[in-house]
């Protein structure tokens, strides 16, 4: 993987080379010296946010239907704070 930086200004003329340079890997765009965004090609970025799926689905836990769960019954109540 090669990492590749350029100027905002460089990047500016000429963004054709830029995306050449992102298929090699990263490549950095400074403001002033400092890096300030990353060009990807769109597979690096999708196996860097992983593939998608949702919280929901996530949680869902498929393949545990058959696991039994009876939890006991609560016998002693909570009883409020006295705040006085």
């Amino acid at each position: 993987m090669t990492i590749t930086t350029f100027s905002s200004r460089e990047f500016n003329q000429d963004a054709s080379r830029a995306k050449k340079a992102a298929g090699k890997g990263p490549v950095f765009i400074t403001d002033r010296g400092r890096p300030a965004h990353v060009l990807l090609t769109i597979e690096e970025y999708r196996k860097l946010v992983g593939d998608g799926a949702r919280i929901a689905d996530l949680l869902a836990m498929p393949g545990t239907e058959d696991i039994e769960f009876d939890p006991p019954r609560l016998k002693d109540r909570p009883r409020p704070a006295d705040l006085a």
